[in-house]
Formats: structure tokens, C-alpha cells, sequence
């Protein structure tokens, strides 16, 4: 970020909200953070600071100190210091705030930070105000007068090609036909490659008029004296500078500006603004007592508004918990706080302007808890009892939570169990898995790991972690992936016995998988994820929202094969297709190598069964890879990248523009390399050129991995000098090369490789089947590693695909661009984790208040899997929507910034006739307490549920059809189902494995079909 290296920070105030704040910012990489905070830590503290403890309460150490050993071993890169002097809030001396370059006031008086940021306004000091009360939090920016935004949406600038450009006044500006250009009115533009109106190509921006999704008009821009238009270039978004103009406190608190972090509570604003600047008003300066109704009473009063009276419940709810402190409201505020600190330094992204307010009031118990329930206990979760209460602090602590992954998310969740106490009491636990090991790119924004963490398995590091922060907590961690080959350590009675779920994964099916896990066993679940500065939330409830399956993003765009193959024009285009030949070179060949060495006849017996075309295919490449190439030492390999690159880079450029001449038309007389299509160049052998050389060593010790030949050192500084000397033959063009331009046509070519030579195919075979040399021969086949640095994996990646791109004349990326984009990396900042992991816990205080985290709530009634037969009737419906109401899931863009709550969709419903409703959460649960009969178990389904069953499937075995032949039938009526199943679908059930699942289809009494939801049934006890 721009001047990051040179700022300083002072945050006043190191609570848990400021420690979130300076933990973020630390992590974000501010060079210069000091801390000041002279108040002796106290027992509420450890309710949202997690870096104090016991002993530094006992110690009455203050909290900048108790702290700071912690938040400088966040990032060795940022000096980190507490500020010794003693700052006079109320008469603030300038020369000492004018020191910094901002300043960050946290939990302050609203007298205080009106002081304050007086100050730092008159001296160009960025201002920065952030309060944690209760459910309640607010932020204040002031900037100064003239605050430059260099990038005011944080979204990368956006290129489209362009078709046409007109001369006329104004000039218009036409897309190619598939690539809207997603731009709007005002945006500036630039131009490049523009044949024939070269003097486009100046880099300078034009204003533009949105025309159309393909069209735009340069507003400002005379073209009559340029050169016509003749074909190709590209327009791309230059991102312009936008000055922003900020009030100090004392004049933006008249008439504020509020960014709506819940559009349905915008009428909440006026009375949340003046809570926070009354909140330090009471006779004697104190706080409102916890849960005191008189003294809300007497806050109420105090509130001063703009025009109207203050909404009472706002300002009851704000007086009772205002007191106290809870870890998912610091995380969250602090997460956005940080990153208007970021903005502040940077001048990067749009910053808030000026106040932002939050509440989440729906997670406070109804009615709300009383002043002896909400006093202290002498607990660390003090100030979390100071807001719900202690009957409230004791169901989260009997919690039993599964968090599925322990990265950037799980890590911040983590931390909020912590705080929480989430599973600390006799019942309680929390149990985390994550198969991964630390790496050192995960320090950034994975905060409980350090230095000498890497190589550890990330759970068992996690959660040693938390322990320190709260040595109560009863944490069991795995090392296993969450999946059906799992399904023997997280079993029935695991998933039974658990409140609920989070997911801190960072893949869609994994997230699919344990969706489907939670709707099965009834358990809420908590998702999030996250991407760069856009972060979401969604809370699945069971029985009465949809569940995270139930709506899908879009499948991302894929490329053309064509594209990939031969026409490419971005640098992904590129990227995709140096992935793609490293999975065949240096992944599949070793793989098919290895199964032809293992099965011999048979491999080759199933390989006839493919046709002849991919026969001869496959033969070609064993032969190639274990006989004809295969390379006894080092200097063979380089000897191959060598040759790989000449192949790559110049033989099929060069035969590419035999095929399809520059100056080649089609029957219209339209130029065959036009539009999308680039003419390409081939390129010439440098080994003083370091992308060249880049791609020979990086081929040569992936080759040399696959075939288990060590390189040295050495080998590596000799490399440059050997690929020089391999002589290279001349290349000829063939004639009659069929070079695919279009999907269809490449994708013709995959399924039909073409003729095949008999001949050829049986000498092949023989020959490979019959050779000595490869008796105990094994390749290493190579899995993509975008994580190590040693293995070369990126190195090759970066090399080839840039290669490839100078063919094509397109804009080459550095390492970190490809393996960004190569490696599929999903952009994390601790920014927006720890706001989405607040918004996620306060989700979790909800579930925990409408009593969906009741383990005992959801088991079998031998019946319906509901809470009671008539859960759709009108009255309960009713209720369930007003519980639904309580619930949000969110959206945010730290960037812009903007918030979006909204209520969870319901579960759609299915008709099942006679009034009756189901959905997704819905099943038959069967539990006889034995085994029963196939045949028993049609006629309880018949009397029970008044259907008759026509057909019964379990997984993909038929148990039962009324079609089945009557012999089958007199053989399978007596059996158990469970022994139907193994014999008729041969299925195999584990030690622990007490259901089946079965699908059925029904007909009612008056043979209409009906759609009914799965049966669960219970064969073992």
C-alpha cells in the first residue's frame, strides 16, 4: 500500500476492541504501531482481550503492557511499542498527537474524542473513533478537508476488446460482441494495441458515456485528425483519483452521515447516535448498571435527538447492556476499523463517511435479563454476563460445537469460542479438524500461528493456541478431512451428540458435503467465507431455513478449449494452459505410466476397449515416457526441457502460421487474426534470457523428480550451458495439420485422435510388454504444490505460461501474479475475517437464545423428525416466521464500504396431500426397536402413514418394487431390511452404523402418486 512503509499509528485504548484493531493492522503489515492503554487490566477485560490473563488482572498489570509481548510477535516487520508518556484526553497536547500519522480512539468519552480529533484535524492528523458497547458499536472517520481515495472500489480495473471505433463526434466505442464491457458513465479509460488509430495508444484516459452493455462514447475526446480504425485493441479501466472531504466530530455530530449497515434498521440510526454520545453522561460519569431498568430509565431521559423521540427498545437495550463487553462485537467492529485505518494510510479504497453504527439487538434474550441475573460473578465472562446474563453464559458454555477447518476463519472462530466460553462447562467442547499443515504465507492473516509453527498440523497448533488465551477451554482437535471416507470416526453417534456446526472451509464441496451432514442430523450450521475485502455470512436453521445446498453461485466461466489450445489473449488464457501441460507432463504420464507397469496385459486389454485412436495415443506417450525419453541422468532431462521448449514455443507457433498465414482471409474477406485471435511469434532459444532459462531448469528437475534422478546445485548452475548445446533440427511445416478454431472442433479432436495404424498399435504393445528394463521401474508421479518454494511447481508455471504469452504478445506476470492465479488462491485479509467471524458468533448467541443448540431437541419420535406432527399449521408457521426474523445473513465490501443483512430464505415446502407439508428438514424416522421385516415394515408404513409404498431404494440398489418378480419377493419379505440391504445391495455397514436411508415412491388411498421426503431407518440399538 502506498506510504505503509512510513506511518505511524497511535491506537488509545487496548481493550479487546483496540487489541482486534492493532492485531489487524499489525497483521496488515503498518510499519509503526504504538499502543497506549494505562488502565490496569480487570476481570471483564478477558471476555474480549485475548491476549490478557488471569495474571496480568491479579498482577493489575495495565493492559498496553500486558499486551504488547503478543502483538509484537504478530509480524517481526513492525515495530510495535507501548507509548510510555500519560496523554490528558480531555486538553489533548498537539505536538504529541501531531506525531502521528493517526490516530485510533477506542472506548472513549464521546468529550474526549471530540477533543481529540479537534486536534488532529488542525493538524492533518487522520482521526479514527471506535466504540464496543453491548450489542452496540459505532466508528468515526475524519480524514481531514482533502483526503485523496486512489482506488475507490478496491475491484480490478476492467479490459475489454474492442470491434469498432467511429470519428464521429463523439466518438463511439464498440466491444467485441462476447464481452460486455461492465462499465459505467464517468469512468475513464485508456488504449492499447489499436491498429490504424495508433494515436490512441498514448496511455492517456478518456472520459466515457455508457452507451449500451457493448458500446460507450468518449466524451471528451476529438479523434477527427487520428488515422482510421482499422481492428483489434483493447479499452481498459484507469481508476481515478477522488478527493473526500471529512468534518471533525464537533460539526459532523449536528447533521451526520451514516454508512446503513442494516437497511431494515435505518430508522434505529438517530437514537444509536445519541446513545454513544450520551453514554458517558450519567450523574457521576459511570455507566448504566447491567440489566438496570431504572437506570435505562434514566438514560433514556438523557437522549438528545435531532427531530423526534428516541425508539425506547433501542435505548433500553443500549442502557442495560451498554456495560458490558463481548468478543464477536470487537471482532466484528474491529475487523471494519482496521481496515479504515489501512485506508487512512494508504489512501487505498473508500473510506467511511463519517459514522457507522451497529446493533444486533435481536441476539438479547426476550425478555431481557434482570439486573441480578446480568451482575458480576467474579468470572473471565464477566462483561458477556453484563449482556445476557448468566443462565445465558451457562448454556454457552454446555455447548458442544464442531468446527470444521482451522485456517484464517477458523483461527478468528477460535478466538471467539475463547472469549465465549463456548463448550468450558461439564457438557461442553468444542472439536476441530484441518488436515493441512502451517504454511509460512498463512502467518498474514492465520493469527495464532508463528514462525515456529510451520510444518504443524494446523488444528493441534490452533488449538494449543486458544488454551493459552483460555486454559478452561476442552478443545479435541483432528488432522482428517471432513468426507465420506470419515464417516467411521465422525458417525452417528459424533454428529448426535453436537449443539452445531461452523465451517471455516475454503471449498465449495467439502462446504456441500457437511450441509448435507448438518440437514441429516438436524444440526444448525454457521457458514462464512471471504475474498479480499468482500466477506458473507449465512446461518442454516433447522426446520426453518433453507440449507447452504439449496442455492448455488454460478460455475465459474471456463476457457474455450480453442482458446486454451491455440488463441489465446489473457494472461489466465496462458496460465490455465501451463497448468494444464503440467498436469499431463508431469502428473497423468507418470500416473498411466505406473497403472501399464502395475496391470501389464490387462491395462492393455482395457485399453483397446477406448478405440484405436486413443490406443495408439496412449502407446506413443508410454513408449515416449518409459522406453524412447526415458532420462538415465540429469543433462537427459535438460536435454528434454530443452526440446519441450522448442516444441512449445517455436515448432508449433511456426506450424500454427503455416496452417492460418498472417494475411489469411476467410471467404468474406475478413482477416482470419482478428478479434479474439492475436497472430503469434515464435520465439527464439536465449539461455542468457532468465525466462528461458527459467523454464529449462524448472522442466529439467520436474522431469528429473518424476524419474527419481537427485539434483545438485551443481547440476542446476549447469543446466544454461548444456541446453545451449543441444542440437536442434531445422523445423519443416507439415502439410494437411488440422488445427481446431473452434470448440467443437477441438473438442473432436480429444474423442476422436485420429487414424489409427494397426501396425503400429501391436509393435507398441509388444514392444512395452516385453521389455526387460522396466521390471520394478516406478515413476513419482507430481501433485500440484503451489506452497513450496523449493519444489519448482510455480517456477515452471510462471516460466511456461509466460513463454506463452510473449507468442501472443500478451502482458507476461510475475511469480506472485501466477501463483495467485495459477494456484486458484482465494485472497484472505484478517480485515475482513474477523468481521465475518464476529457476525458469525452473533448469529451462534441467537441460535443459542431460540434453543436450536438443545441437543436433545431432535431426536426420533418414531415418527415425523419434528418437533410436533402439526409443525405447518398456521399458528406454528406464524411463530417460526417471527424466529426467522431474528436471524441475518450478511454481506459486506470493506472496500466501498457497504453492509447488506437480510433474513435467512425459509425452507420451501412440498405438498404431501390431506394437508400436510415437508422440506428439506423433514423425514420418516422408523424406530421399532429391532430389525423388522421388509414386510413388516410396508404394512407400518401403510398403517401409520396411510401410503402404500411402490418402490423402496437404498443408495442405488432396488430392495422392494411392486414390480418385482414374486419369487424374488417371497424370498425377500421375511428378511430384515438390514439384511436386504446387504444382499440385495450389497452393502457393508460399519461397527458403529446403526440407519439406513431410504428413498420411496407412495401412492395414497386414492392411487395418486405422492411426493414424500427420506426415510431414516433404525436397524441397530
Amino acid at each position: 500500500m502506498r506510504a505503509m512503509q512510513k506511518s505511524a499509528l497511535l491506537i488509545v485504548g487496548c481493550d479487546g476492541l483496540g487489541v482486534e484493531i492493532a492485531k489487524n493492522v499489525i497483521l496488515a503489515g503498518v510499519k509503526s504501531v504504538a499502543v497506549y492503554d494505562p488502565h490496569p487490566a480487570a476481570l471483564p477485560d478477558l471476555s474480549s482481550n485475548f491476549y490478557l490473563t488471569e495474571a496480568h488482572v491479579s498482577a493489575k498489570t495495565s493492559r498496553a503492557k500486558a499486551c504488547i509481548k503478543d502483538l509484537v510477535s504478530l509480524n517481526p516487520y513492525v515495530n510495535v511499542s507501548v507509548y510510555d508518556g500519560m496523554l490528558n484526553l480531555n486538553e489533548p497536547d498537539r505536538n504529541v498527537f501531531s506525531s502521528f500519522a493517526v490516530v485510533v480512539m477506542v472506548n472513549q468519552s464521546h468529550a474526549a474524542q471530540r477533543a481529540v480529533d479537534s486536534v488532529c484535524h488542525k493538524a492533518g492528523v487522520k482521526f479514527l473513533s471506535a466504540s464496543s458497547r453491548g450489542v452496540f458499536g459505532s466508528i468515526f472517520c475524519d480524514f481531514g478537508p482533502s483526503f485523496i481515495v486512489t482506488d475507490p472500489t478496491g475491484e480490478p480495473p476492467r479490459s475489454v476488446m474492442i470491434s469498432s471505433i467511429t470519428k464521429e463526434n463523439p466518438p463511439i466505442v464498440t466491444c467485441l460482441d462476447e464481452q460486455r464491457h461492465d462499465l459505467e458513465s464517468g469512468d475513464y479509460v485508456s488504449f492499447t494495441e489499436v491498429q490504424g488509430m495508433v494515436e490512441l495508444n498514448d496511455g492517456k484516459p478518456h472520459k466515457i458515456k455508457v452507451l449500451g452493455p457493448y458500446t460507450f462514447a468518449l466524451e471528451e475526446t476529438d479523434i477527427s485528425s487520428f488515422a482510421n480504425y482499422v481492428r483489434g485493441g483493447y479499452a481498459t479501466q484507469v481508476k481515478m483519483p477522488v478527493t473526500v472531504s471529512f468534518k471533525p466530530l464537533g460539526d459532523a455530530f449536528a447533521s451526520p452521515e451514516y454508512v446503513i449497515t442494516d437497511f431494515a434498521k435505518m430508522d434505529h440510526m438517530d437514537t444509536v447516535h445519541a446513545c454513544f454520545a450520551a453514554v458517558d453522561e450519567l450523574p457521576g460519569g459511570s455507566l448504566p448498571r447491567p440489566g438496570s431498568a431504572e437506570d435505562a430509565a434514566t438514560f433514556t431521559k438523557l437522549l438528545k435527538l435531532r427531530d423526534g423521540e428516541p425508539i425506547a427498545s433501542v435505548a433500553e437495550a443500549f442502557a442495560r447492556t451498554c456495560a458490558g463487553n463481548i468478543s464477536p462485537i470487537a471482532a466484528g467492529l474491529g475487523g471494519v476499523a482496521a481496515q479504515e485505518v489501512l485506508k487512512a494510510i494508504s489512501g487505498k479504497f473508500m473510506p467511511i463517511r463519517q459514522f457507522l453504527y451497529f446493533d444486533s439487538m435481536e441476539c438479547l434474550p426476550n425478555p431481557l435479563p434482570s439486573e441480578a441475573d446480568c451482575a458480576p460473578k467474579g468470572s473471565r465472562y464477566d462483561g458477556q454476563i453484563a449482556v445476557f446474563g448468566a443462565k445465558f453464559q451457562e448454556k454457552i458454555e454446555n455447548l458442544k460445537y464442531f468446527l470444521v477447518g482451522a485456517g484464517a476463519i477458523g483461527c478468528e472462530m477460535l478466538k471467539n469460542f475463547a472469549m465465549m466460553g463456548v463448550g468450558v462447562g461439564q457438557n461442553g467442547g468444542v472439536i476441530v479438524t484441518d488436515m493441512d499443515t502451517i504454511e509460512k504465507s498463512n502467518l498474514s492473516r492465520q493469527f495464532l500461528f508463528r514462525d515456529t509453527d510451520i510444518g504443524k498440523p494446523k488444528s493441534i497448533a490452533a488449538a494449543g493456541a486458544i488454551l493459552r488465551m483460555n486454559p478452561a477451554m476442552k478443545v479435541v482437535a483432528h488432522e482428517i478431512r471432513v468426507g465420506p471416507e470419515t464417516e467411521s470416526t465422525f458417525n452417528d453417534d459424533f454428529w448426535e451428540s453436537l449443539s452445531g456446526v461452523c465451517n471455516a472451509l475454503d471449498n465449495v464441496q467439502a462446504r456441500l458435503y457437511v450441509d448435507q451432514r448438518c440437514v441429516y442430523y438436524m444440526k444448525s450450521l454457521l457458514e462464512s467465507g471471504t475474498l479480499g475485502t468482500k466477506g458473507n455470512t449465512q446461518v442454516i436453521v433447522p426446520h426453518m431455513t433453507e440449507s447452504y445446498g439449496s442455492s448455488r453461485d454460478p460455475p465459474e466461466k471456463s476457457i474455450p478449449i480453442c482458446t486454451l489450445k491455440n488463441f489465446p489473449y489473457r494472461i489466465e488464457h496462458t496460465l490455465q494452459w501451463a497448468r494444464d501441460y503440467f498436469e499431463g507432463e508431469f502428473k497423468t504420464s507418470a500416473e498411466e505410466s505406473n497403472s501399464f507397469l502395475k496391470r501389464g496385459q490387462e491395462y492393455m486389454d482395457e485399453l483397446r476397449r477406448q478405440g484405436p485412436g486413443t490406443m495408439l495415443a496412449t502407446l506413443e506417450m508410454l513408449n515416449a515416457c518409459l522406453l524412447e525419453d526415458r532420462p538415465n541422468s540429469v543433462q537427459d532431462c535438460v536435454e528434454w526441457a530443452r526440446r519441450a521448449f522448442e516444441k512449445l514455443f517455436n515448432g508449433e507457433i511456426r506450424q500454427l502460421l503455416h496452417t492460418f498465414p498472417r494475411d489469411n482471409v476467410d471467404k468474406n474477406g475478413v482477416p482470419f487474426w482478428s478479434g479474439t485471435k492475436r497472430a503469434p511469434n515464435p520465439v527464439e532459444f536465449d539461455v542468457n534470457n532468465e525466462m528461458h532459462s527459467e523454464f529449462i531448469i524448472a522442466s529439467a528437475c520436474l522431469r528429473a523428480e518424476n524419474y527419481g534422478l537427485r539434483v545438485s546445485h551443481a547440476d542446476i548452475a549447469q543446466m544454461g550451458k548444456q541446453a545451449s548445446a543441444v542440437m536442434i533440427p531445422e523445423f519443416v511445416p507439415k502439410s494437411g495439420v488440422k488445427i481446431a478454431t473452434t470448440d467443437a472442433e477441438a473438442k473432436a479432436q480429444i474423442d476422436n485422435p485420429g487414424d489409427a495404424d494397426d501396425a503400429r498399435i501391436e509393435e507398441l504393445v509388444t514392444k512395452l510388454l516385453h521389455e526387460k528394463s522396466l521390471a520394478g521401474f516406478q515413476m513419482t508421479p507430481l501433485e500440484f504444490e503451489k506452497d513450496d518454494d523449493s519444489n519448482h511447481h510455480i517456477d515452471f508455471i510462471t516460466a511456461c505460461s509466460n513463454l506463452r504469452a510473449t507468442n501472443y504478445s500478451i502482458e507476461t506476470a510475475d511469480r506472485h501474479q501466477s501463483k495467485r492465479i495459477a494456484g486458484k488462491i482465494i485472497p484472505a485479509i484478517a480485515t475482513t475475517t474477523a468481521f465475518v467471524t464476529g457476525m458469525v458468533c452473533v448469529e451462534l448467541y441467537k441460535l443459542v437464545q431460540i434453543g436450536v443448540t438443545d441437543i436433545a431437541q431432535n431426536k426420533d419420535d418414531g415418527a415425523w423428525a419434528r418437533p410436533n406432527s402439526d409443525a405447518y399449521s398456521a399458528e406454528n408457521e406464524k411463530a417460526t416466521a417471527k424466529t426467522l426474523e431474528l436471524f441475518k445473513n450478511g454481506f459486506a465490501n470493506l472496500a466501498l464500504p457497504f453492509f447488506a443483512f437480510s433474513e435467512p430464505m425459509a425452507a420451501p415446502k412440498t405438498e404431501m396431500g390431506h394437508g400436510r407439508k415437508w422440506t428439506l428438514w423433514d423425514r420418516f424416522d422408523i424406530n421399532e426397536g429391532r430389525d423388522i421385516s421388509l414386510e413388516e415394515f410396508l404394512k407400518l408404513f401403510k398403517d401409520r402413514f396411510g401410503l402404500e409404498i411402490s418402490m423402496i431404494s437404498c443408495g442405488v440398489s432396488m430392495l422392494y418394487s411392486s414390480f418385482t418378480s414374486a419369487a424374488k419377493l417371497r424370498e425377500r419379505m421375511p428378511m430384515p431390511l438390514s439384511k436386504a440391504a446387504e444382499t440385495v445391495g450389497k452393502m457393508q455397514f460399519t461397527e458403529s452404523q446403526k440407519y439406513l436411508v431410504l428413498e420411496v415412491c407412495c401412492h395414497d388411498d386414492d392411487g395418486e402418486d405422492v411426493e414424500v421426503p427420506y426415510i431414516r431407518y433404525c436397524f441397530k440399538h
